[in-house]
């Protein structure tokens, strides 16, 4: 069922990223990752979440990482230099990022926060993050994902 491009699939063709959409139904709403995973039929294990924290300092965080995996805030903390970094409420994220909840990427948002894919997806070959909206992912290689959000990886994720 091929839909309308979305910002971050026209970022992605501007940048001249390689990337297959994949699109799912969505009835009620957002879904969680791992239910995401299967409606697309993928390994949870390359199907990401993104995150968005802020730390200590009050600067802004975005942490991408496998969807049946919570985020280490600890290692989170370390991997941007922070002494603790923490959740944002679902009520900040439009405003902060332009993303809704179960449609926020790592690509596209309003302003380019530091960026840290967890370590584990480094080596795949491709992962599949939001496209922007529910209902809507992309497929890409993480160090073209990574390079584009000028982001690393790190080990963040329990």
């Amino acid at each position: 069922m091929p839909e309308e491009k979305t910002n971050v699939m026209r970022i992605l063709d501007q940048k001249k990223v390689a990337y297959t959409p994949h699109w799912y139904a969505h009835p009620n709403g957002a879904v969680d990752g791992v239910s995401v995973a299967a409606l697309i039929g993928r390994d949870p294990a390359a199907v990401c979440k993104t995150l968005v924290t802020q730390g200590a300092s009050k600067k802004y965080y975005v942490f991408v990482i496998p969807v049946g995996k919570e985020l280490d805030l600890k290692g989170a903390a370390r991997a941007v230099g922070e002494k603790s970094v923490e959740m944002i409420r679902q009520a900040q994220l439009p405003p902060l990022t332009g993303y809704v909840h179960g449609g926020c990427s790592p690509v596209g948002m309003k302003k380019q926060f530091p960026t840290v894919f967890d370590q584990s997806v480094e080596a795949l070959d491709t992962i599949i993050v939001s496209a922007g909206r529910i209902g809507a992912q992309v497929e890409a290689a993480p160090g073209e994902l990574a390079a584009l959000v000028r982001g690393c990886f790190a080990p963040v994720s329990k």
